[in-house]
Parts: C-alpha cells; structure tokens; sequence
C-alpha cells in the first residue's frame, strides 16, 4: 500500500495517546454471556446514540438473547480507543462507530468486514425488510470501498444556513433560498451593524472535524482545493487563499467573539439562546434548534441551503456508522445488530416511542415521506434535498485525486486538517498574516503527500 509506512506510524502515534483508563468494565468481543452471546460496541457520547442503548435493552436484547455491552466515549477519546483497536486486530470491540471519512480508508486496511456479502446471504423477504435501495445513495458511495458496502449509516447529515427571523425582521432582511457566500457576509454586517448582535456563527476551533468542516465547504465554494490531479498542493493557491481570507474577515467583522474558542457545541448554545442572527453547520443541529424544551428560538428559526459562491452545491456529507470489526469473534450476531439499528423499524419504534423529532434522520427516503416525521421536521425538505444534492465524488470545481466534501480520504488528513485549521487560527487571532498561514499549509500539504506516497 502506497501510504503504509506514513499509516503504521499515524497508528503508534494514536496508540501512545490513547486514554489507559477509558473503561475499567470494557471486554473482549468473544466472552461468554447470555444464551445469545455478546456483543460489544465502541460508540460516540451523544443523544442519538443514548437513545440507541435504550431501545437495545428494550427490543433487541429481548428478542434476540444476544447481550449488548456499550463503550461509551467522548469523539476524540472513540477514534483514538477504536483506530488502537482494530490496527492491532485486538478484536476487543465487535462494532464500531465510524465515519464517512473513517470507512474507506478501514476498509483499504482490512480493518472492518465488507457488508455486501452479509447482504447478499438474505432471505429475499429480509432483504425487502431492510431494503437497502432506501438509504441514501451518496452515504452508500462514501461507506464503501471497492463497489462493496463496509458500514451501514445511524445517522446521517449534511450542512446549510440558519438564521433567526426575528432579527433578520428587525435588520429589515430577507434570506435566499441559496445564498452565496458573498450575499451571507453583507447580511451578516448588517445585522451586526443595525442590532448589534453576532451577524453569524461559524466554526473556528481548531480541528480537522471543528474549523476544517465548514471551512472546506467554503474553500470548494470559492473553487479551491487541497491537491490537484498529480497530488501537488493547492493551499496557497488564489482560490484557496481567498477563501480562507473571506473566512476570516467574515468572523473578524460579523462573527462571534472568541471564533476560536466555538466548536459545534458552542455555537449550537449561542444560536439557540438568540445571540446570532445566522449559523452555518449541520443539518442535525435542525432538530435541537426547533425543541422548545432546550431552544429559546424554537419556531423562531428559517433554513437556507450551503452558500454557493463559484460552485453550487456545498453542503458537506457525514454520517456516524456502525461497522463490524474484522477481528470480532461475534460476526454473525454483530451484522444482525446493525442491520437492526440501521432498519426502517427501528426508525419507527424511536418515532413512536421516543418522539419523531428524534428520530435518526439523514440516512433513509423512507424517513422523509413519513408524514408523522414530516410534522416535527419542518425543516426536512430542505435537509433532504442537502442530502440528495452532496457530491461525494466531484466536491471540488476542478478535478482532484481524493475524494470527500469537508475532509480528503487519506488516513494523514486526520493530523493534517488539524495542523492546517491551527495555522488559520493564528491568522483569525492576528498572530500570522493568512499569506504566512497558507505558505505553511502549503508545506505541510506537500509533505504529507511526498511521505503518504501520493506524490510521483
């Protein structure tokens, strides 16, 4: 593999960080418990996934005799725990809770097992069941390697605009259905020049999966990129370099104060709380923004699509999934547990049971039609369509060796989008100007693409 020795070395370098004490109670895939079996499954500490542990005890478990034990971590803390584990092939995991960007990259490692085999061994009523065509095409391209499916999606999103309207009202504004970032930046001064509140939020905590996300989006929307076709590095080219200006002079005139400080936590509080006049991020934080028990703008919120500036279609594409780990002892049952909290039913029983508006959303057809989930989303047009429209494949203007929207698929991206979104924080703080920002970005581009092998 072209990458193997830049891989083996990001793999000890993850390993020597990894928590020692993230589970005193975690076991081994293979140990003995109930009449079913065990399972046990490495996942990330959020609501979702929360509900997911519930209806596990309360159907699954039930149904089927298999015990499910949950290794619940915080984001960081799970890649470095599970990227240790299935490196090693130490099987001390049976599932695994990955990304889009995670995927096919594991999949290259033969760190998790191809789905499409499992599939293919269905009973064409179990087939019918699941129904596989459902699930949302671009998640299935970016789950998968080789043409064959390595994950099945939980929950899936893209990203699109915010804003309140009771102070665009006040700013005298109307939103565009699909702005362009240029159009944002004017309305966001406004605001902030006419109300005094934050004009808009948008990431700037340094990190590959915090900055680099909606940066990304606004890089391919100005027509820049990370690489061209022959692995050259592209980070202080015009496009790029004037995207990330744009960016910074936006949250340095109209932004939030602290942008550096503001991850998708902080910002979710700020927005929610109605101290901005728009947010740029995911279209899972829809569903939170329009809950009245923990949103002060809840009804109070309107939807745009992704900014476009020279290139449409920015809307970037994630989905949190469950994969079984190449060294589980358990595979069998582990495919019949993701292939359950993947379903169409158990979308239905979260919907009934726990509400539809939390039920998983961004990764089933199915979903949208529901007229019940239509009811409590009255933003789910627009995030199907964000959906449907995020191009996996072509995120860029011109033609680029990798693929991804807000991230490349190589494993070196995870330390180099964070060491990149660093050097841009310096520039938003005013310690470096954004020429000396993008020249190391530059440098640190092209060294990860000489070293990963990418480079001829």
């Amino acid at each position: 593999m072209k990458n193997f020795f830049s891989l083996l070395v990001c793999i000890s370098l993850l390993a020597a960080l990894v928590l020692s004490g993230c589970s005193s109670t975690e076991s081994g895939g293979g140990a003995e418990s109930g009449e079913g079996g065990k399972l046990t499954v490495a996942t990330v500490n959020n609501p979702d996934m929360k509900i997911m542990q519930k209806m596990t005890e309360q159907y699954f478990e039930k149904e089927t005799g298999i015990d499910v034990e949950f290794v619940v971590l915080p984001e960081n803390d799970l890649r470095k725990k599970v990227t240790e584990d299935v490196a090693l092939g130490a099987g001390q995991f049976d599932i695994v809770t990955i990304g889009t960007y995670d995927a096919p990259i594991w999949a290259q490692n033969g760190w998790i097992d191809s789905l499409t085999p499992q599939f293919d061994e269905l009973l064409e009523e179990e087939k019918a069941a699941y129904d596989i065509d459902d699930v949302f095409q671009p998640l299935k391209d970016a789950l998968s390697y080789n043409d064959e499916l390595y994950a099945l999606p939980f929950y899936g999103e893209s990203s699109m605009l915010y804003y309140n309207k009771e102070i665009f009202e006040e700013a005298g504004l109307e939103m565009p259905t699909n702005p362009t970032w240029d159009e944002v930046a004017e309305m966001a001064k406004t605001i902030k020049e006419t109300t005094g509140t934050t004009g808009i939020i948008i990431r700037g905590l340094p990190g590959w999966g915090e900055m680099m996300a909606p940066l990304n989006t606004i890089v391919n929307a100005f027509g820049g990129s990370w690489y061209d076709t022959d692995w050259n590095a592209k980070l202080n080219s015009d496009n790029t370099e004037e995207a990330v200006q744009f960016y910074i002079d936006l949250l340095n005139e109209a932004g939030q104060p602290g942008a550096t400080s503001t991850g998708f936590t902080e910002a979710l509080t700020l927005m929610s709380t109605g101290k901005a006049g728009m947010w740029y991020d995911a279209t899972v934080a829809a569903g939170f923004l329009n809950n009245p028990n923990d949103s002060a703008v809840a009804g109070k919120i309107g939807y745009a699509f992704a900014p476009k500036q020279e290139k449409d279609n920015n809307g970037w594409l994630w989905a949190w999934s469950l994969a079984v780990e190449s060294a589980s002892k358990n595979k069998e049952q582990a495919f019949k547990f993701i292939k359950w909290a993947t379903s169409k039913e158990y979308i239905e029983k979260v919907g009934e049971t726990e509400g539809w508006g939390v039920a998983p959303s961004g990764t089933r057809q199915s979903t949208y039609e529901n007229s019940k989930y239509q009811e409590a989303a009255p933003f789910s047009n627009m995030v199907l369509e964000s959906m449907q429209k995020a191009d996996y494949e072509n995120a860029t203007v011109d033609p680029v060796p990798y693929k991804g929207i807000q991230y490349v698929t190589i494993p070196e991206f995870q330390q180099l989008g964070t060491e990149v979104s660093q050097q841009i924080a310096a520039a938003i703080a005013g310690q470096k100007t954004v020429d000396e920002a993008m020249e190391e970005a530059q440098r640190l581009a092209e060294k990860a693409a000489e070293e990963g092998g990418y480079k001829k």
